[in-house]
């Protein structure tokens, strides 16, 4: 069984455990991105989001895992998530599919079922995970909002704004959207002397 991995994010450049058989490429479908969730380290962190996320074309790479059941437990695993129900899957011969990934994306769960019949694969998953900004920032999402979570970082945890910068500045070039742009524009990279 071939299945895809699809990536916008930290899989590009800290796959950890994840089993590929093959490196990222940019061939994953476009889909709805943004810095709109906050991890557990206080990272702004890219998600598919429907409602602020810009089309980003995305990454895939072939898992080397035999079966869906495993890919979805690898990815699982390097996501460090409670449950596999975050992780997002189709399989269009089976019509397997993610019930939380349908329900939180379902037009972006579509674009992937789409692409997943026409790429090759037999099954795509993805990290489905929900946004959940407002629960850790006491504010809903917009890009203000991310710039002010982002300035009250920097004014009382610098290492934490530190990380958080960094992983906006090091997701793919093809991941351009308002919070990148707008924390580009706050926080431009110094050149190195």
């Amino acid at each position: 069984m071939k299945i895809a991995i699809l990536g916008w994010g930290s899989l590009l450049w800290d796959p950890k455990g994840l089993k590929l058989a093959a490196p990222f490429t940019l061939t994953g479908p476009n889909l709805p991105i943004e810095f709109c969730r906050v991890s557990k380290n206080h990272r702004l962190t890219l998600i598919i989001d429907e409602t602020f996320g810009t089309l980003c074309q995305t990454y895939a790479a072939p898992s080397a895992c035999g079966t869906l059941e495993d890919a979805v437990e690898n990815l699982r695993l390097r996501e460090d998530m409670s449950s596999t129900a975050d992780v997002g899957f189709i399989e269009p011969a089976t019509q397997k599919r993610s019930p939380m990934a349908t329900k939180r994306h379902p037009h972006a769960f579509e674009t992937i079922a789409d692409w997943t019949l026409n790429s090759g694969f037999d099954a795509t998953i993805w990290t489905a995970l929900d946004g959940h900004f407002e629960n850790r920032s006491a504010e809903p999402f917009s890009v203000n909002a991310a710039m002010r979570f982002l300035e009250n970082l920097e004014q009382h945890d610098p290492q934490a704004f530190a990380r958080a910068l960094d992983y906006i500045r090091r997701a793919p070039a093809a991941t351009q959207t308002p919070v990148r742009d707008r924390t580009a524009a706050q926080w431009p990279e110094r050149a190195e002397s």
